[in-house]
């Protein structure tokens, strides 16, 4: 085996082990708390401490989880302080957004793919599940990204990614994915109508009663993954 070729392999185990690791904790089978080692990773995922040590200092970047002194690992618990701070940024950063495009000799091109996608013809036709989900953060970061401020952008993605772990939820019941089709489409109109103020108002009631949903079905998960725990029904998290 060449050098190159270890590389590589070592490589696709460590991303491997991370996106094993990060579904456990997004599907709550590693519940925000819980405590694991190294070693425990490696024999379950069949990961050499290299691999494993890389994924796991990877998800340590992205806030998921931290390092004990001596003691391992641990899903890292829930800051809803800080949750609401980053809305409070992301809200700010999409308002200001509305009003950079509104403010635009031509309509970007984003305008009409986004328009396109939020107004199907028929319900049929509204995505589900995963796809729904991209959609949606596709929308928010597209709309930011129209405005044309590079560093917006940018921070506004780092804001959607540290997001995600939540922001997902927000599609796991119906009544919601309905909200999001109608809301979105109203918000494009007000853009589309030139009128940034009322289409930055309806973008904040969006956001903030998606925080609100969110919050609750995060809640909502992390008592039952708990009960499951204490009642010595805990899932194994499954292997990448």
């Amino acid at each position: 085996m060449t050098r190159k070729t270890a590389v590589k392999r070592k490589e696709s185990m460590a991303d491997r082990v991370y996106e094993a690791l990060k579904d456990d904790i997004f599907e709550f089978r590693l519940i925000p708390g819980d405590k694991f080692s190294e070693g425990d990773v490696g024999t379950r995922l069949s990961a050499s401490r290299t691999p494993v040590r890389e994924a796991l200092y990877r998800l340590q970047r992205e806030g998921y989880v931290e390092v004990l002194f001596r003691s391992g690992w641990q899903v890292k618990p829930f800051d809803f302080q800080q949750v609401e701070e980053l809305y409070d940024l992301r809200i700010t950063l999409e308002r200001a957004a509305m009003h950079k495009i509104c403010a635009l000799d031509e309509p970007p091109q984003a305008l009409r793919t986004l328009t396109a996608i939020w107004n199907p013809d028929h319900p049929s036709e509204r995505a589900v599940g995963s796809t729904v989900r991209a959609l949606d953060e596709s929308f928010h970061c597209d709309l930011v990204a129209a405005a044309g401020n590079r560093e917006m952008t940018r921070i506004h993605r780092e804001i959607t990614d540290r997001l995600r772990i939540i922001r997902r939820l927000d599609f796991t019941r119906d009544d919601r994915v309905d909200a999001t089709y109608k809301e979105h489409s109203e918000i494009l109109a007000a853009i589309r109508a030139g009128e940034a103020t009322v289409a930055a108002d309806k973008l904040t009631q969006h956001i903030r009663t998606s925080q609100k949903a969110v919050r609750e079905i995060t809640m909502e998960r992390i008592r039952e993954a708990a009960e499951a725990h204490r009642g010595g029904r805990k899932i194994a998290p499954e292997s990448a």
